[in-house]
């Protein structure tokens, strides 16, 4: 194998890990835009993970296979007791279209409905699971992830979360308010 060849695949090969590398804690994610094709807000705009920064609030991110939206009912629960002020924190719900069963427009008619109950929470859809390959997200499943005010990641989590991960996590949201 010539040396040419040898760097080609090995410059292939760290590129695309690179790529796939998981988010950090005390690092700003990857920078993702959701629009057309790919999806973007219920209301059919764009919607750009660029936005966590630029919001300067808390921001938790929520995204959710339709199909597993149970998963982590005591988390939603505890949300909802802890009432953040929204000037302080704001919820993104991004749904992973590709990964539901369920007819799209069953999905986009629920959002809107969620959209207009809740307000304050932000929509998304990703209709390719973008969100799972470039924030190395679980697909099928509920992911959590917490950015401080400057848009650094403080918390993420796959999966279900047990009655002590959501104590701490509360906690973690009001030391950075």
């Amino acid at each position: 194998m010539n040396a040419r060849y040898f760097l080609a695949i090995l410059v292939f090969l760290c590129g695309n890990l690179a790529m796939a590398l998981p988010l950090t804690v005390g690092q700003s994610a990857p920078e993702v835009k959701l629009e057309g094709d790919l999806g973007g807000r219920v209301s059919g705009e764009p919607w750009s993970s660029e936005e966590i920064a630029k919001l300067g609030k808390v921001i938790s991110v929520f995204y959710i296979d339709p199909e597993e939206k149970k998963l982590n009912e005591p988390l939603e629960q505890a949300y909802e007791q802890e009432k953040f002020p929204f000037e302080k924190h704001n919820s993104i719900a991004i749904i992973n279209m590709a990964a539901a069963w369920y007819p799209n427009s069953m999905i986009n008619s629920m959002l809107k409905q969620k959209q207009e109950k809740f307000p304050r929470t932000t929509y998304v859809r990703d209709m390719r699971k973008t969100m799972v390959k470039a924030w190395d997200l679980q697909d099928d499943s509920v992911n959590i992830v917490i950015f401080d005010k400057s848009g650094k990641m403080l918390f993420a989590r796959k999966g279900k979360m047990n009655p002590e991960e959501i104590s701490e996590l509360m906690k973690l949201i009001r030391a950075n308010l």
